[in-house]
């Protein structure tokens, strides 16, 4: 069978870095499925007795999605190191180069949409790229991680190690929504299979959580508990997620997860708030899109708002939050239609874009933000 396009390469490469004991910096997607690649490598990293020299997950609403400047400077001073971006990377250009610059060598390990062309980087894993011959196409990053530990652990994969990364991979898997079929079908079965019983304190601790007694099925479990993974609570520049499915300590565990579910309530109102403005606008006005932005949104609750909206009215649903000079955005769209591929024929108004065909993202220009509307309508 095929192998996706580098892994193998990719794999050979970090073997060097950790044998020559270079740096090696690991730049995830600050979502569940960025965080879960980027603990996967690390401990595959760490079971070969390499080290991390950093983490580093960016701040959507400050930095936009993806390799950011604002990230770059913070780890310059890591410089010369191997840069690992996981779950984001395919559509930064000017950021590649800018890594370059500073003297970073760029991994990046991606499944978003490929754009016009490729970023700079010096090895490049996305299923989706040219020339790749991997037959599935719809793996999460985190799938990709795995894939990736498997060559670099061999023998050393135990069946342990291996179960404990695939109850990651399951999770991710289902919470960025990819197909459950093919290669993600066998992986969240097999994840699943040991979740309840988990070794990680994290995982252990939400199981033991009041609330799950009400769920009488894994499914509605495992779908609760991504809704609390995807709260936002950073410390320490630290996703929520990645503090909690890492952390060594049961108590310690417990702590995190009652601050979320307190968290998670509040989140559920601010959702629905939200929605409930944008359905006012709405009624105002028929267009064949939804294009609705406020500056008082809270940008980490836009996706959520802009799926329910995009379910509720069956149209392209473009949500964004509006900074000083430029607005953040999300995208969600009905099947059969391709964000991605809309977004391109309007990306000259666009600062960056990409993400899915069902969901992507923006960032954008005040300024330019009245023709982006108008040429997605005209496109669509």
């Amino acid at each position: 069978m095929a192998e996706i396009k580098n892994l193998k390469k990719t794999a050979e490469r970090i073997l060097k870095a950790i044998k020559n004991k270079e740096r090696i910096i690991l730049y995830g997607d600050a979502d569940l499925d960025g965080v879960a690649a980027v603990i996967i490598l690390k401990e595959t990293i760490k079971n070969l007795n390499g080290e991390i020299s950093e983490l580093y997950f960016p701040d959507r609403e400050m930095e936009g999605y993806g390799i950011s400047e604002t990230g770059l400077t913070h780890l310059k001073n890591f410089t010369p190191a191997l840069l690992v971006a996981l779950d984001c990377g395919i559509g930064n250009f000017k950021e590649v180069k800018m890594a370059k610059n500073l003297g970073f060598e760029v991994l990046i390990i991606d499944h978003h949409e490929v754009l016009d062309k490729l970023p700079e980087a010096e090895i490049i894993v996305d299923p989706k790229q040219k020339g790749d011959k991997y037959p599935f196409k719809e793996l999460a990053t985190v799938g990709i991680a795995f894939k990736l530990s498997e060559l670099l652990l061999k023998k050393k994969l135990t069946e342990n190690i291996k179960q404990n990364f695939l109850e990651l991979v399951a999770l991710a898997t289902i919470a960025d929504m990819m197909p459950r079929s093919q290669d993600n079908k066998i992986m969240i079965e097999q994840g699943l299979v040991s979740l309840e019983n988990s070794w990680r304190p994290g995982i252990r601790a939400i199981f033991e959580e009041k609330a799950f007694n009400h769920y009488s099925n894994l499914n509605q479990k495992v779908s609760k508990m991504i809704s609390i993974l995807n709260v936002r609570d950073v410390e320490n520049n630290f996703p929520a997620s990645f503090r909690l499915l890492t952390s060594p300590d049961l108590e310690e565990s417990k702590k995190i997860i009652s601050r979320l579910i307190e968290k998670s309530e509040i989140r559920k109102q601010k959702i629905e708030e939200i929605t409930g403005e944008i359905e006012e606008r709405i009624t105002k006005g028929a267009h064949s899109i939804i294009f609705e932005g406020n500056s008082t949104w809270d940008f980490t609750l836009i996706s959520s708002v802009a799926s329910i909206i995009c379910q509720r009215y069956q149209k392209p649903t473009f949500i964004y939050k509006i900074l000083k000079d430029e607005s953040q955005g999300t995208v969600r769209v009905p099947a059969g239609i391709d964000s991605v591929a809309l977004m391109k024929k309007c990306s000259k108004y666009l600062l960056t874009y990409g993400g899915h065909p069902l969901a992507s993202g923006f960032r954008i220009k005040n300024e330019n933000l009245e023709k982006f509307k108008t040429c997605l309508i005209e496109n669509l």
